[in-house]
This record gives C-alpha cells, structure tokens and sequence, in this order.
C-alpha cells in the first residue's frame, strides 16, 4: 500500500510556477508618459520668468552696488577733504593772527611816528622870524635849531622804520625763469627782431639748402 505523495516536496522553489509572473509580487502600474507641448511651454515659460527675475534681481544688485561705491567714494572725498582743510586753514589762521599782529603793532608805531611828524611840523611852524629882536635872535635860533635837529632825528629814524618814506615801492613779482615779460618783444628793435628770427629759422633754411644741393647733385650724375 503506498503512501499519499506530498506534493510540496517536489516544488522546486528556485523557479516560479507558471502561475506566478515575474512581477507577481506588486501590481504593475502605468508606464509614465512624456511631456506635452502645452506642459514644456508652461515650463519654459517659467524657466523665462526666473530668469527674468533673477535678471531684475541682479540689476538691482548693480545699482545697488553703484549706490554704495558712490556713496564710499564721497564719503572717503568728505574726510580726505575735511582733513585737508582743517589743516590749511588752521595754518592759515595761524599765519593771519600773526600778520595781524605785526599789523597792529606797525599800525601802532605808524601813529606814533605820525604824532611825532605832527608835533615836529608844528614846531617847524611857529618859528616866527620876524619877531626875532636884537636882543633876543641868538636865543630864538637856537632854538629853531634845536627844533630842525629834533624834526630830523624823527625823519632819520621813522626813515629806518618805513621805506615808503624813501618811495620804495613794495617790490613786483618777478617772472618764473625763462619767460619774457609781456610785452617784452614788440619793444625790441628792428635789428634784433631781424636776430631772432634767424636764430629760430637757420636751422629751416639750412635743411632746405642741402635738399637742394643733394638734389642738384643727382640731376648731375644723369
């Protein structure tokens, strides 16, 4: 008597049976599609207006950047230039109160020495010689020597102060080296003119003079 068979012992595991597929594991789904014409434009136009955008953004960040180079160098030009002027016109007012000093005080002795004309021009003045007497003449002109002298020890000295007494005028300024001063050529004479112009045309002359020989030459020679 033979035994049941179990057919589960001759189920060869490592094929599949041919009821099972090779994807009978999961539930096969549609296979994706393509893009269509309307989805890739809608997706181009897209892409166009990021770009736009991102072009727009990096204008932005130009103008951005302008503004802020702009506004460096102005603010590096406000403290170069504060700097600068700060420091001329401290040295300025330095120099000025000094010259105003020196004003004051020549201004000061410039009155004084004034006074002392006044006061000398005074005395020189009231000399009266036609009330001089037999008697009292001797003493009268020595006074009125004595006046000239004093009248003269200020003029000597005022003179030694201020050269405008002597008319020296405040000297002009000097031209740089090497130029003329205006008006300086039309005062020349005709013979010296006629100098300077050969002096500055010689060299003009003499190239047009060996042109013309070195050209005569080779007409020669043929």
């Amino acid at each position: 008597m033979s035994l049941p068979s179990d057919d589960a012992e001759f189920v060869d595991r490592e094929f599949p049976s041919p009821a099972e597929g090779p994807g009978s594991g999961s539930p096969s789904g549609p296979a994706p599609r393509p893009p269509t014409r309307e989805e890739l434009e809608a997706r181009a136009a897209t892409t166009q207006q990021r770009i736009t955008e991102l072009r727009r953004a990096q204008e932005e960040l130009e103008r951005e950047r302008t503004t802020l180079e702009e506004a460096r160098r102005r603010r590096t030009e406000f403290e170069a230039g504060r700097g600068e002027m700060i420091q001329h016109l401290t040295r300025g007012i330095a120099l000025l109160e000094q010259a105003e000093f020196q004003a004051r005080r020549d201004a000061d002795q410039m009155a004084k020495t004034l006074a002392a004309f006044r006061e000398a021009l005074g005395r020189l003045e009231s000399i009266q010689e036609e009330t001089w007497t037999t008697q009292n003449w001797n003493t009268e002109l020595t006074r009125a020597l004595t006046a000239i002298e004093n009248a003269r020890m200020e003029w000597n000295a005022a003179r030694l102060k201020w050269t405008l007494l002597d008319g020296v005028a405040p000297a002009a300024p000097t031209a740089p080296p090497g130029t003329a001063a205006p008006g300086a050529l039309p005062q020349l004479g005709f013979w010296s003119l006629c100098r300077l112009g050969f002096a500055f045309t010689w060299p003009l002359a003499a190239a047009v003079l060996i042109a013309a020989v070195a050209l005569l030459l080779v007409l020669l020679r043929r």
